[in-house]
């Protein structure tokens, strides 16, 4: 399975929110600069983050984007989710007269992705990435760490 563009870039705005969680609201412009993503991009990805509550916003001097969960109970299957379209029938009305149908099989191949992508959370993201800070310490916080780990999902 590979991610699309859009989780990709969903998951990597979400660890920006999660580096700054502590600290304060973190701006869509932040991010579209930090990380090189259109900015009106950005705006589309976090309209479905705040529908799925995974994100919210605050007005104001110093506002802008927070998770609207900690990051322990973000998992990357949630950002998938909210972000691109996953279908979730069974696909058990595609068997044909010889009961046999690979939309089942690639069914199940998904469903066992979309499990496994539940298990990770933000959080080990994080993880990750102050333990490759402390071993590299020239590694600025938000480092390739979990940018690596995402690219590797995202060939998977």
């Amino acid at each position: 399975m590979k991610l699309s563009s859009r989780s990709q870039y969903a998951i990597t705005a979400m660890l920006e929110l999660a580096l700054h969680e502590a600290t304060r609201p973190i701006t869509l412009f932040d991010i579209s600069q930090k990380q090189k993503i259109s900015l009106s991009y950005l705006e589309q990805l976090f309209a479905r983050l705040r529908k799925q509550k995974l994100v919210r916003g605050r007005r104001g001097p110093g506002g802008g984007y927070v998770l609207a969960r900690n990051a322990d109970d973000i998992s990357v299957a949630d950002i998938v989710a909210a972000v691109d379209d996953v279908p979730l029938e069974s696909g058990e009305d595609a068997i044909n007269e010889d009961g046999v149908s690979s939309d089942i099989l690639w069914h199940n191949l998904s469903s066992q992705i979309y499990n496994y992508l539940r298990e990770i959370k933000l959080s080990q993201f994080l993880e990750q990435d102050v333990a490759s800070t402390e071993a590299r310490p020239e590694s600025s916080a938000a480092s390739q760490g979990w940018k690596a780990e995402v690219s590797y999902h995202s060939r998977a």
